[in-house]
């Protein structure tokens, strides 16, 4: 079968395409057909060498996948079942998505709820897990429409574009921040009812700024997020998951002790009860409306040039690699 593995070449492994025998695959208990996997920063890292996150060699890489059964030697699941697969350490020390066919444990393995197609369940992946998860725990903590603008940061990311999604059709008022002022009409398509460039950011360096949001949806972190902190207003919720302008930012306690600001931090590796129930939502109640814009097919062989366009910061929304196209 044909496969896209990361070897153990260079600094922290390179990869490349290349053919693979169905039984050099990971252990496991459920065969599956892969149909699609989503093409993430992640994977663009360890495709790329860019960072330690292979933890294995040779590894098949892809941090997600939809398909169907193939094979299965536990009742849970028989031949035929279509079904979801991420998290658990895969694309980074169990053989991920980018096979034809993989082959994981069946406490892994999570049917397709009923109201989302396999394209669709991978165009949303991890990407959509997490956004639909930071929406989840937003709302645990008490952000609802009438509390104000909810800001969305790295807009035009593949997590981001879907929770303006989400959020937009929730009826909250989504205000998309993003470098890209080309991707405008992008984001407004999605839901966005106001767009800012960096610019927006007015930091007086004091440690409360003007109260602005009441919740933030932030994959940047670095300096922002500290503005972010003291910009939010009373009982705001903020929901990290990610770091693309660093993995630190300083700060003050007083938007936490004075404001009541929550900051959450949105950690899609969770318990199998907890992700079956995200899903459950993602088919349902957080089900965004604007997929087919937000993701788009792409051939196996695209899949090095979709790694660099997101290394590159050229990316807009999600790419998914579609097995039926060749």
């Amino acid at each position: 079968m044909k496969a896209y593995r990361v070897f153990d070449e260079g600094k922290f492994g390179s990869g490349r395409f290349c053919e693979m025998d169905r039984d050099k695959l990971d252990a496991g208990n459920v065969v599956v057909r892969i149909a699609y996997a989503s093409v993430n920063y992640k994977d663009a890292l360890t495709a790329r060498g860019k960072a330690k996150i292979a933890l294995k060699f040779p590894l098949v890489v892809g941090i997600d996948l939809a398909g169907t059964v193939e094979e299965s030697a536990d009742a849970r699941f028989k031949p035929g079942d279509e079904v979801i697969v991420h998290s658990f350490g895969l694309g980074a020390n169990h053989d991920g998505g980018y096979a034809e066919f993989g082959r994981f444990p069946a406490e892994w393995v999570i049917p397709l709820p009923r109201g989302l197609s396999l394209f669709e369940a991978s165009a949303l992946g991890v990407a959509g897990h997490t956004a639909a998860l930071a929406v989840d725990l937003m709302e645990l903590n008490g952000l609802s429409p009438e509390k104000g603008r909810v800001l969305v940061n790295g807009a035009t990311g593949g997590v981001a574009s879907v929770a303006i999604d989400i959020l937009s059709q929730r009826g909250y008022h989504v205000v998309a921040m993003s470098g890209k002022a080309d991707q405008a009409d992008y984001l407004r398509s999605l839901g966005a009812k106001e767009i800012i460039g960096r610019s927006g950011i007015e930091d007086s360096g004091r440690p409360l700024e003007s109260p602005l949001w009441a919740g933030v949806v932030d994959s940047v972190g670095g300096a922002q997020m500290s503005w972010l902190t003291r910009s939010m207003q009373r009982d705001g919720v903020i929901a990290s998951f990610g770091n693309a302008a660093g993995a630190e930012f300083a700060g003050n306690v007083l938007p936490f002790i004075l404001r009541g600001v929550r900051l959450l931090g949105v950690n899609v590796n969770n318990p199998y009860a907890t992700m079956s129930r995200i899903w459950g939502r993602l088919a349902s109640d957080l089900k965004p409306r604007h997929l087919d814009r937000i993701a788009r097919s792409i051939r196996f062989q695209e899949l090095e040039s979709a790694f660099d366009d997101l290394l590159a910061a050229h990316a807009v929304g999600r790419r998914v690699v579609d097995f039926s196209l060749g």
